[in-house]
Parts: structure tokens; sequence; C-alpha cells
């Protein structure tokens, strides 16, 4: 067995295949707004659960509480989201849209969602939403 088929026989491999390709046509797509696949996450997570706490939203996006700080700066400095100390703990934040992300964020939705069709275009929508079910079920099962 060559060390090709080998690879092409692990669904991980192929899902870093895949998502590369996806993502990479995200990232083009955010380009003409200077933003990146990570902040369009953060910005729909916030949006969801407004208040989210900094750690929550970390957890979220999974990365370090630390590597959170530079993005929110940028959304703040943006004008897109704001961090607002927690009344119950001083040192806790929690992250809001501000009008602006709110308003900015609904064509970027479209936008992320025209570009997931445009880059898994290969697949039938029967076929899309089946990979989509695999991949909810992998992710939600336990390790």
């Amino acid at each position: 067995m060559s060390a090709h088929s080998f690879l092409d026989s692990l669904v991980g491999y192929a899902l870093r295949r895949a998502q590369l390709k996806v993502f990479q046509h995200l990232v083009g797509s955010l380009a003409e707004h200077d933003l990146r696949p990570a902040e369009l996450t953060a910005l729909a997570i916030i949006q969801d659960e407004p208040g989210l706490m900094q750690a929550e939203l970390a957890r979220q996006l999974a990365i370090d509480p630390p590597q959170l700080v530079p993005l929110l700066n940028k959304l703040e400095k943006r004008g897109l989201a704001e961090r607002v100390r927690a009344q119950q703990d001083k040192r806790a934040y929690g992250v809001f849209l501000t009008a602006e992300g709110q308003a900015l964020l609904e064509p970027l939705k479209a936008l992320a969602a025209q570009s997931d069709l445009a880059a898994t275009a290969p697949l039938t929508d029967s076929e899309r939403e089946q990979l989509l079910a695999l991949l909810h079920k992998i992710d939600t099962a336990p390790l």
C-alpha cells in the first residue's frame, strides 16, 4: 500500500483536505471585508449569545483565551463588537455586537453561505445534506 492510498483511507486526512479547500474559498470571499473566518465565526456566535463571556467564546471558537484577545481587539477597533464588564464578576467581560456589527453580519452570513455552496459545488443537495449530517454525527459523538 503506498503512502498516498494509506492517507486517502483516513477520514481525518480527507476531512482536512476538504476543509482547506472550503476554508480557502471563504478566506477569499471575506477578504474584501478585511475579515478572517474566525472573526466571522465569533460575530455569529456573539449574535446567537449576546453577553457571552470571553472564556466561553474562546471555548466555542476552540482557541486558548489569550488568542481571543487580538481577535476581539480587531472587532472592537472596527466597531463591530464590544466588551462590557460583567456586573457579577468585575474581572469578566461579556461580548456584544454593536449596531454596525449586527448590520454587517447579515450580508456576511449570506456571503459565507454562497461561498460554502460554491466550494461544495461538486455535491448534489442530497449529498451535501448527508455530508453535513455525518459531520455533525462525528462532532457530537463522545470521544
